[in-house]
């Protein structure tokens, strides 16, 4: 099922997100948060985004979470998106539900746009967020320096729903039930 995540996901959270931080480009976290790390993000990111785990009886497959895409004002009615998904989980279509979800909960929340950052090159992220109906809108070059080289990142635009001339602030999530995948 789809829920929202819990302080007690935390160390099965810090397990997927652990390899994308040590040994690859895929985040540019060059050091692996611990599952006291990932606690207080839930926490905080929580107050105002969701943050979702596909739980498959007590193991977490993936993860997705919205975040402040940035400070100003005028941002506010746009999020940043992530998603990662465990190594045995791939290719089952968890991304996919769960980033469905997010993408829902946003919308009802007053959300218009979320962008997703992605390190470049990363073709199966790419061709997964384009997938979902993400365009490439900009590229950011040599903008992180980790593992030896300089690195480039993208990022994707979704379109949650039609812009309005006078929107209303965002809410915060809403405890829902879980979602059956």
């Amino acid at each position: 099922m789809i829920r929202m995540a819990e302080k007690r996901d935390a160390a099965q959270i810090a397990s997927i997100y652990r390899p994308f931080c040590e040994d690859n480009c895929v985040s540019f976290e060059t050091e692996a948060p611990d599952a006291a790390e990932v606690a207080a993000r839930i926490q905080k990111v929580s107050l105002q985004f969701p943050w979702l785990v596909d739980d498959r009886d007590g193991t977490i497959a993936g993860y997705a979470y919205a975040s402040q895409h940035r400070v100003r004002a005028a941002y506010r009615w746009v999020a940043e998106v992530t998603i990662y998904v465990g190594d045995a989980f791939r290719g089952r279509g968890i991304g996919r539900a769960l980033y469905s979800d997010l993408l829902e909960r946003l919308r009802s929340q007053g959300y218009f746009k979320a962008y997703a950052g992605i390190v470049v090159p990363n073709p199966p992220s790419q061709s997964f967020h384009e997938s979902m109906g993400f365009k490439l809108v900009a590229m950011y070059r040599g903008v992180g320096f980790k593992q030896g080289a300089w690195r480039d990142a993208g990022w994707w635009q979704f379109d949650i729903q039609a812009e309005t001339p006078s929107p209303a602030d965002p809410r915060p999530p809403s405890p829902s039930p879980p979602t059956p995948r």
